[in-house]
């Protein structure tokens, strides 16, 4: 699916894998702007909720299907 950073940026998400020898989960994902890199990010962290100007965010929140 389709996410938006809370500083703006889209990405989509390619899957869920894991870490080779810790076997943490992390997500990768694509931005949608610029070169397109490919990103990976520990899934918890992906998750987790940001404060910006005083308020509880979602650091990524989900904007639907390609």
């Amino acid at each position: 699916g389709l996410y938006k950073h809370y500083k703006g940026g889209r990405y989509e998400v390619i899957g869920v894998a894991f870490h080779s020898e810790t076997l943490e989960e992390v997500v990768i994902y694509r931005e949608e702007y610029g070169a397109h890199l490919l990103c990976v990010r520990p899934l918890k962290m992906f998750l987790e909720k940001v404060i910006k100007n005083g308020k509880f965010l979602r650091r990524f929140d989900f904007i639907g299907y390609k």
